[in-house]
């Protein structure tokens, strides 16, 4: 008898962190004083402009029909505009393809770039959408593993050990989610340089690229490596640098054949992405970055520390993050511990542990291809920050 769920569907796995996200808050509406440090989303709200401009697009009697499927004109020229001025990357408004977010965006490159086999690298730890849209578009994912001691940063000699015949696409991200890596100049010109001599496609994902710290700054390869020439495909959004994460804009640039193909197969999934929503992101992009100015220097504040308290924890070492606003500390040392009777063997066990005694909401290394660590959002309010790792501190320092 065949199966009610085709193979294809059913080998996609649940996003690990919006589960999370989703028992957390079913917990709170139970009454449970929950802290989430699951979601991926800024906790500042979006900016009053860019509201204001979603209101009059919603009375305007051109937005409530279709558009065109690859993005609003004026939002595509005011993307390859917003990327001249953020990374100097020069982009004619028809190599913009405007999508139902980050995520279609990633799916789409995916599906356009890969045929049945075709091998992807990508550095693990990796976020929970690029294995499953890699699997959907036929490809075959290759992980290179980082850990802490390199500040899970992949060198050249990685990537090549992992490089085969099928190699078709390098997955290149930074600032990362979820480890919060951030490449330094010298070593994206010297993967981008790799890819090129290999011939590579590298897809880029930028969507962090305004949330850096300290001496940190965001390089992007496409800027920084020009002999890729038609090789890279770029995807990037509103939701991180302008607290939009539920308007759901995103977007692609590319060579002109990948981009009209993408769209191509937009047209048929989603159309156009709502217009109002596209109103909205035009306001984002052409509008000043001050917005995110003051989100950072809250981010910054909160990373600091959320680091300090994670390192007081005995069994706990947590790098500094660069970029975005996660921590991924190693608890490998926390693993087979007694803790309030039990012993966690893994980082999943010990994550669910968590969240009953503490009350306290982690998403576990393995959602992201690294057992043995925690992902934590330091996206949400001070006081709720400090709580949240306290209870952390007085529960996991019982471990014997």
């Amino acid at each position: 008898m065949s199966s009610r769920i085709s193979a294809r569907i059913s080998a996609i796995s649940e996003s690990a962190t919006l589960a999370v996200d989703a028992k957390a808050k079913a917990m709170k509406a139970a009454g449970r004083p929950v802290i989430g440090f699951g979601a991926g989303e800024p906790d500042f709200p979006t900016p009053g402009y860019i509201v204001e401009a979603a209101v009059e697009a919603a009375r305007d009697p051109r937005f409530h029909k279709y558009t065109p499927a690859g993005g609003l004109p004026e939002l595509r020229q005011a993307i390859a505009d917003k990327t001249l001025r953020d990374s100097g990357y020069q982009v004619d408004a028809s190599r913009v393809l405007v999508t139902n977010g980050g995520k279609q965006a990633v799916y789409q490159a995916f599906a356009t770039l890969l045929d049945p086999g075709d091998e992807v690298l990508v550095v693990a730890p990796y976020w929970t959408t690029y294995p499953e849209a890699i699997k959907l578009a036929g490809g075959v994912q290759v992980d290179v593993v980082t850990d802490e001691t390199t500040g899970y940063l992949a060198s050249v000699e990685q990537l090549e050990a992992a490089r085969t015949e099928r190699t078709k696409v390098l997955l290149f991200v930074s600032p990362s989610n979820p480890t919060g890596a951030v490449y330094p100049r010298e070593q994206v010109e010297a993967i981008g340089r790799w890819a090129a001599e290999h011939g590579l496609w590298v897809v880029t994902d930028e969507i962090y690229e305004h949330l850096v710290y300290g001496g940190a700054e965001f390089t992007s390869i496409a800027t920084a490596v020009p002999e890729l020439g038609d090789r890279v495909v770029i995807v990037n959004g509103v939701a991180k640098t302008y607290a939009m994460t539920g308007w759901r804009v995103g977007w692609l640039i590319g060579p002109s054949d990948v981009v009209k193909a993408a769209t191509n197969l937009q047209s048929h999934a989603t159309s156009n992405v709502s217009n109002v929503a596209q109103v909205a992101a035009l306001a984002a992009v052409k509008g000043a970055l001050s917005a995110v100015e003051r989100m950072r220097e809250a981010f910054d504040r909160r990373r600091k520390t959320m680091v300090r308290m994670l390192n007081e924890i005995p069994g706990v070492l947590c790098p500094e993050p660069q970029g975005a606003f996660y921590v991924y500390p190693s608890v490998k040392a926390l693993l087979g511990k007694e803790l309030r009777g039990r012993r966690p063997q893994t980082s999943a066990e010990l994550a669910e542990l968590i969240l009953e005694e503490a009350e306290v909401a982690v998403v576990p290394g393995e959602a992201f291809g690294t057992p043995g660590y925690f992902r934590l959002s330091y996206a949400l309010g001070d006081d709720d920050l400090v709580e949240g790792v306290s209870r952390l501190q007085k529960l996991l320092s019982e471990a014997v």
